[in-house]
């Protein structure tokens, strides 16, 4: 009897250091979450993504810039999916979103596909938005990382949110410094997340004051982004993050050095500042940008997430239950 109440006590023991463990690092949430509910939804979710990226390869900077405009408004909620209502105005129609954020059919397409294999809606929008931003990756030549999983959705959205938190391209390195800071991520966080520019496209009125008005920027460069960036008109016009945006490599921290950032915000990381070093150290070494683009993937995954009986499961990413 002894024997078994001592089994008994260190069996407690493990079970509420585990649980310890689990909430202290990672918000309740878990890589393991759908390995006994539903072992089909991460292999689904990377089929769907590496379809929709063969398809188009802008499309996994499309899915990845998803989740990472989620994740500042409010946390990894899912709320950038929900279309308006009645009760409040979509984070679709703000400033950093309106006619640019992209994606939303393939999130769709994950959600019909997912919920099919597991026999219900079990796996979250929100937990798709992370899994494909990963995934994304992955399909464009980058690393790979655990992705933290169990987030429930939101039932609400702000477009008043999105517009204050969501970083500008034309900000200065302290403004963004201190946006980062407000979700809980330093200097280095916002140098490697800043990486994921390595890949995708952007429309001229991002950095049309950039190629005309600033002096920190290689000359021929300028040159080129006003070929299809006129000075006047053609705002919606698309120029490439740098010259290789189908791939996820280490390209744009050398473009930096050479000041041939797209954006304001992206030079902005390498022009005598606090964080000149880290840009130099990454142009040079792309193992090490792709580890702490990984890691802190999963740090800015777990802002504020929603778990337990927070939020809900939506049965239709664009609108709640």
């Amino acid at each position: 009897m002894a024997s078994l109440g001592i089994f008994s006590l260190i069996s407690t023991l493990f079970l509420v250091l585990a649980l310890a463990t689990t909430a202290s690092s990672s918000k309740g949430l878990s890589p393991n979450y759908y390995d006994y509910v539903c072992p089909k939804a991460l292999p689904t979710i990377k089929r769907v993504v590496e379809a929709a990226v063969y398809n188009e390869r802008r499309m996994g900077a499309s899915l990845l810039r998803l989740h990472f405009h989620d994740c500042f408004v409010n946390g990894c909620d899912a709320s950038i999916l929900l279309d308006s209502t009645s009760a409040f105005d979509s984070e679709k129609n703000a400033n950093p979103n309106i006619n640019s954020i992209r994606g939303f059919e393939v999130i769709d397409r994950i959600k019909l596909e997912v919920d099919k294999a597991c026999g219900r809606p079990v796996v979250s929008c929100a937990d798709i938005l992370a899994v494909a931003a990963r995934d994304s990756v992955v399909a464009l030549g980058g690393p790979t990382w655990a992705v933290q999983l169990g987030r429930r959705d939101s039932t609400t959205a702000s477009k008043t949110t999105a517009n204050n938190d969501i970083p500008a391209p034309f900000m200065d390195l302290p403004d963004l410094i201190i946006n980062f800071k407000k979700h809980g991520l330093n200097k280095k966080d916002l140098v490697v997340l800043s990486g994921a520019h390595t890949t995708g496209f952007a429309q001229c009125f991002t950095f049309k004051d950039r190629i005309y008005n600033e002096t920190n920027i290689d000359p021929k460069f300028a040159r080129e982004r006003k070929l299809t960036c006129p000075r006047t008109g053609g705002d919606s016009n698309l120029a490439p993050l740098n010259p290789t945006p189908s791939y996820f490599d280490a390209r744009y921290y050398n473009d930096l050095l050479k000041k041939r950032g797209l954006f304001h915000s992206d030079q902005a990381l390498f022009n005598g500042g606090s964080t000149d070093s880290l840009v130099k150290a990454y142009s040079s070494n792309a193992k090490a940008f792709w580890t702490d683009f990984a890691n802190s993937m999963v740090k800015m995954g777990n802002i504020n997430p929603l778990t337990g009986k927070q939020g809900q499961t939506r049965l239709n990413c664009r609108k709640v239950n």
